[in-house]
């Protein structure tokens, strides 16, 4: 034994015969906290006694101990890079002692496994009611991209979302950033996937569509991707999936900041400034992102501003609020088309889109033995102008309110309900009498969701929505399903499920081939997974076949009483049949790699929607020194549709990576390269990716 550890012993020993000879009525706790997946003692864990102000800090073997009252305590124990966890201990009279074994799981680990966009309360995902796949805040803190899609995109099997050069996606003419899941979505006409920051709805008003430049990955700590309806939850727009962005906060006491400085090709240049504060029970997020390029085509460049804030503030054990507010603002031109039949119109940077975005988000969270939801309120607006003279102004509002309930053993009920107004107005002499005009849709919904658990194996969950829009009425949106624990780590899971989207205010009311008469889109999901998790937490294994029926596309057809000479009716269907392969594993703490591959045969190809994707990617540290490389090829990724049906379609193989050097504890230096194999490939039709582009750069933290 060390002379270090025989001291730790008898100064443990000392300790405990003063408090015992001492305190009078008073008891000791002694307990040991461990790495839950590995099992190693954990030094320099806080045991935090709530509401007294009493704690201790575990030693090098993770040991610890505390003098306490007789009567019911809480304890927290904390450490940086694991999730903080709580237990209830209580003392009778006459107790003189208690030891405690704590297993603390990795943060890594704990958002990998419990998430919060299937039923807007913590689950394991294993038992969730929906698909929900996970990118953690390591994988996100190892790429480049200031922006979060891309991440998902790389990650996610059966997720896509184009792009069209080195950084930015636009808006209006030529903009990229459609977001496909198993082939729902994609196209310019629709937008069936639902983008949520922190469970709040993200849309243009007006347009309905996402806003795909101002998602910034600096903001995000990990990304949960619902694949398959989950309308039952959120409403109109997540008749596909969603895609829930919960952002960073500080958990730790303290002060930090974390910075970014990159350059590259096309005089490409990323900056990005990131701190957080906490102290008891208030804690401070704030962070500032800057992107700027010439753009890889002549015209195309992109230059974008966003400021983001976070406050919370926890009122008590069982209440705590926090909000935020984040402003973007962006100016991107359009180099047009390589097909364009004058390209000369795109000269001078005469065509651009300027846009400014506004988000503020409040929640009143509530947290008891039995009982956890919130009360959630949405407010989000944007002014953009564009080279051709339009001009709109859009609002996007709403309310939440959710409670999950464990009446009993292995229960679990969900009751929510929201209301939400969005619309806008534009200006330009292609609405006629709209222009000018201010118009809003009012939608009102309500949920319950049930969930059991029966003889420690098997879940069973079923749920209902009624969702009510203040112009064609109600929709009714039913799901059922079902979980079985094959064993201690596998899991056979079963859902069908309805998804919704309701017309946008673009399609019932603005331009010529609106239509007051539209209904909702709508599609039904079936899906059967098994899902295999590693032991100790290395990683885990999934694979999901499925079957989507969609019925009542909005789509724009023939007018038989012009004018207009055409006009937006639900005239369209799909089926879609499909499967996906994910596996994650770390092979050793210092090497871990993922494998994802998806398929959909659709019966009607879509447009920005890849009939199939192949990922392979991993991640070396070698002392100092991080490798990480990933390997994505894509087929069958259909970018237009040419007259007699002709689909023009791509396939390619893009290879990434990234090398790092740590020199110091606070500084990392890296060198990263996209497309390396230099391929040629478009993903927004008449808009080539850039051939190998390179940025270098440094983090900083302290």
């Amino acid at each position: 034994m060390t002379r270090f550890k025989l001291m730790n012993r008898l100064t443990v020993g000392f300790l405990s015969l003063i408090l015992s000879a001492g305190i009078a009525n008073s008891q000791i706790i002694t307990g040991k906290v461990t790495d839950r997946s590995t099992g190693v003692a954990l030094s320099d864990v806080a045991v935090v006694v709530m509401k007294s102000g009493k704690g201790a800090v575990t030693d090098q073997e993770g040991n610890f101990m505390l003098s306490l009252e007789a009567g019911k305590h809480t304890l927290e124990f904390r450490h940086v890079g694991y999730h903080h966890q709580r237990k209830d201990v209580t003392f009778a009279e006459g107790m003189s002692t208690l030891r405690l074994e704590i297993g603390l799981e990795p943060e890594i680990y704990h958002q990998e496994q419990i998430v919060v966009t299937a039923s807007k309360t913590g689950m394991h995902r294993d038992i969730a009611p929906m698909n929900v796949s996970v990118i953690n805040s390591r994988q996100i803190g190892q790429s480049t991209e200031s922006n979060i899609l891309p991440v998902i995109s790389g990650q996610i099997p059966g997720v896509f979302v184009t792009e069209r050069g080195v950084t930015g996606f636009g808006l209006a003419g030529g903009s990229a950033g459609k977001i496909s899941i198993r082939g729902v979505g994609g196209s310019d006409a629709s937008f069936p996937v639902l983008l949520l920051i922190d469970g709040q709805p993200q849309f243009m008003g007006m347009m309905g569509h996402a806003l795909p430049d101002t998602y910034v990955s600096t903001d995000i700590e990990k990304v949960e991707v619902v694949k398959g309806p989950a309308s039952i939850l959120y409403g109109t727009n997540a008749m596909g999936g969603a895609i829930n962005l919960i952002t960073r906060r500080q958990k730790d006491e303290g002060f930090d900041f974390r910075g970014r400085i990159m350059y590259g090709s096309f005089n490409t240049q990323k900056y990005t400034a990131s701190t957080g504060f906490k102290k008891g029970r208030l804690d401070v997020t704030a962070s500032y992102n800057h992107d700027q390029t010439d753009g890889d085509r002549p015209n195309s460049a992109f230059n974008i501003d966003n400021g983001y804030l976070r406050v919370g503030y926890r009122l008590n054990d069982h209440f705590a609020v926090d909000g935020n507010v984040s402003h973007s603002s962006f100016k991107a031109y359009d180099p047009g088309s390589i097909y364009a039949p004058n390209p000369s119109a795109f000269d001078n940077n005469s065509q651009w889109v300027d846009i400014q975005r506004s988000n503020a988000y409040f929640t009143l969270s509530n947290h008891f033995e039995k009982s956890e939801g919130g009360l959630k309120g949405y407010y989000m607006t944007g002014d953009h102008s564009i080279y051709d003279g339009w001009k709109s102004k859009d609002e996007n509002m709403g309310i939440s309110l959710f409670q999950g309930l464990q009446l009993f053993s292995n229960n679990l009920i969900s009751l929510g309900a929201d209301i939400k107004k969005y619309g806008g107005r534009g200006e330009a002499p292609s609405l006629g009498n709209r222009s000018g005009e201010w118009i809003n849709v009012n939608e009102l919904g309500g949920y319950v969701f049930v969930q059991q658990r029966f003889f420690g194996r098997l879940t069973l969950n079923a749920g209902l929505r009624y969702d009510h829009h203040s112009v064609f009425g109600g929709t009714w949106v039913p799901q059922t399903g079902a979980a079985y624990n094959t064993g201690i780590h596998s899991t056979v899971k079963a859902s069908i499920s309805k998804g919704f989207r309701n017309p946008t205010v673009r399609e019932l009311y603005l331009f010529p081939p609106a239509n007051a008469s539209l209904k909702p889109e709508e599609l039904w999901n079936y899906e059967l997974s098994y899902i295999q998790d590693f032991a100790q937490g290395r990683g885990n294994a999934s694979i999901t076949v499925y079957a989507i029926d969609g019925d009542n596309l909005i789509m724009v057809v023939p007018n038989p009483n012009t004018p207009p000479p055409v006009i937006n009716m639900n005239s369209g269907s799909f089926y879609h049949t499909g499967f996906e392969v994910d596996a994650r594993y770390r092979i050793t703490d210092n090497l871990s790699m993922y494998l994802g591959y998806s398929f959909v045969d659709m019966e009607t190809p879509k447009v920005g929607a890849p009939g199939n994707q192949f990922m392979l990617g991993g991640q070396y540290r070698l002392g100092k020194f991080e490798v990480i490389s990933s390997l994505q090829t894509v087929g069958d990724l259909y970018t237009k549709v040419l007259p007699a049906n002709e689909m023009v379609s791509e396939s390619f193989t893009n290879l990434t990576g990234k090398i790092s050097y740590r020199p110091a504890q606070q500084i990392t230096l890296f060198v990263s390269g996209e497309n390396l194999l230099n391929q040629d490939y478009q993903l927004q039709y008449g808009y080539p990716m850039p051939g190998t582009t390179m940025l270098t750069g440094m983090n900083i933290y302290f």
